[in-house]
């Protein structure tokens, strides 16, 4: 109440960002860092992490993913949503969409809403796998191969490039039309020779660093095909019931590093590892934040296969919408809603 009684009405004025005021924000390096800051963060146990929430909508082959963290210290906490229904495409909408919410850790008053339709999922979704790379496979990359010539395959290579130089790419997809098209944008616009394997099995030989997108269902990667000294980071598995690559593999691994023990343990591939009884979770090296903070080793022989299990966390959107919005007020981008609260 105020002193004459009435009652005090907060006012927040919440900024607005359209996709294209986020996409001016934030790019590729800016997102490596702010999520390489988080997963640290993570791993020194200075993050709220709740569990992610997913909504499965049947009847449109739709799925929709709730995810929200805060890291301590940041000026904004976020729930992020993204969606994907693939009939969308048959309709002329887009496949993906998706905003993100962000609120003042102060006060808790809503501070952001991010439309961006998905791009900073795919954006921070990249960063994770760069990071995981960086921390995890041999420094001299003679040949890379993205698994899944979607979207994402594209963030991810983009990504990689900001931490490793390799000097070939290989990619494969089971839609082979896909594979083709990826091979000649991502080879005009990377500089690199991007060459369309067969199979899996090609894409793996002679390759030291492997990026999986796909939304698999049954495995599609094997212990066997994977030479020593390859780092192979996946990215697919965000469900119970996605997975990609063989149990073996995982159980075979030098090391094996998750996003989260949690979350893999119920989603990732190690859910697959653990049900199958090859694993258990102390098994698991390290969480990705537990190296990024230096308490855990990185990759520590040339010959090792390490793999990276990664969920996506909430912890990623909070970090890049974060970084958004105070980008944004700095540079008055986008636009206010000021009203009461």
């Amino acid at each position: 109440m105020s002193d004459s009684g009435e009652p005090i009405t907060a006012r927040a004025r919440a900024r607005v960002l359209s996709e294209a005021d986020v996409r001016s924000l934030i790019g590729r390096d800016e997102a490596l860092a702010a999520v390489r800051e988080a997963f640290a963060r993570m791993g020194r146990g200075e993050t709220m992490l709740p569990p992610a929430m997913f909504i499965w909508v049947p009847d449109h082959e739709g799925e929709v993913h709730v995810k929200g963290a805060h890291i301590v210290g940041a000026a904004n906490y976020a729930v992020k949503f993204a969606a994907v229904f693939e009939g969308n495409a048959g309709k002329g909408l887009p496949v993906v969409t998706g905003m993100v919410l962000t609120f003042d850790a102060e006060t808790g008053l809503l501070s952001g809403l991010l439309m961006d339709n998905g791009f900073l999922t795919d954006l921070r979704t990249g960063a994770a796998g760069a990071l995981a790379a960086d921390l995890l496979a041999r420094q001299d990359v003679e040949q890379a191969a993205v698994i899944g010539a979607g979207i994402q395959g594209r963030y991810q290579l983009e990504a990689l490039l900001g931490v490793r130089h390799p000097r070939r790419v290989r990619v494969f997809d089971v839609d082979a039309a896909a594979a083709e098209a990826y091979a000649a944008e991502m080879g005009e616009k990377t500089g690199l020779p991007v060459v369309v394997a067969s199979s899996v099995q090609e894409a793996l030989r002679g390759t030291d660093v492997v990026v999986s997108t796909t939304p698999a269902q049954t495995p599609h990667t094997m212990l066997a095909w994977v030479e020593p000294g390859t780092h192979y980071t996946a990215m697919g598995s965000d469900n119970p019931h996605k997975q990609e690559l063989d149990v073996r593999l995982l159980a075979g691994a030098g090391k094996l590093v998750v996003d989260s023990r949690d979350m893999c343990a119920v989603n990732g591939e190690l859910h697959h590892a653990l049900d199958e009884g090859v694993m258990t979770v102390d098994d698991v090296h390290a969480e990705l934040g537990e190296v990024a903070a230096g308490l855990r080793p990185g990759r520590t022989s040339d010959d090792e296969i390490t793999v990276a299990d990664l969920t996506g966390l909430g912890i990623q959107d909070t970090a890049v919408a974060d970084f958004v919005l105070r980008r944004a007020i700095a540079a008055e981008v986008g636009r206010e809603l000021d009203g009461p609260m």
